[in-house]
């Protein structure tokens, strides 16, 4: 059994983005090459083994949300997509994304999605201080728990 859940984030901006913000996210999203600085999650530390054979921090930074194609546990297919709406209602920017992830992955992605949560519009805010993102799904349930973050942590399941 994998510890693997399904990630749907359904998500209106409403805030428009830098140009560097842009570029960042969509990376991220698997949409577009790495930009040559990275601010939304600026770090991505891995303990590796040197040639001595000490342990040596490096930094080896990864899209968190760039998986397309068929998906491994949860069935289906994995998609991220970022596209300014045509009616300016929506906001300047919608994000969709289902992604599959391992709970390692929570603290990392978790940097991002708080990131994306703090420019979210309005209607994802039905409290002050917490913002629905989307849902995740165990990957072997069928239950749907809903993504939130609240005072700037996501709430992982």
């Amino acid at each position: 059994m994998a510890d693997i859940y399904e990630l749907s984030i359904v998500l209106n901006l409403r805030v428009d983005l830098l140009d560097e913000e842009v570029a960042e996210l969509r990376w991220h999203l698997g949409l577009g090459p790495k930009p040559a600085k990275l601010r939304i999650v600026p770090a991505f530390p891995v303990v590796v083994e040197d040639d001595r054979g000490e342990l040596v921090t490096e930094d080896h930074p990864v899209p968190l949300l760039g998986r397309h194609g068929e998906a491994w546990k949860v069935d289906g297919v994995l998609v991220s997509v970022l596209l300014r709406p045509e009616d300016p209602r929506y906001g300047p920017w919608a994000v969709t994304v289902r992604q599959e992830i391992h709970p390692d992955e929570f603290d990392r992605t978790g940097e991002l999605l708080s990131w994306l949560a703090a420019k979210a519009d309005d209607r994802h805010r039905p409290s002050t201080g917490t913002v629905h993102l989307g849902w995740t799904r165990f990957c072997e349930s069928d239950r749907f728990e809903p993504l939130i973050v609240r005072d700037g942590e996501v709430v992982w399941p």
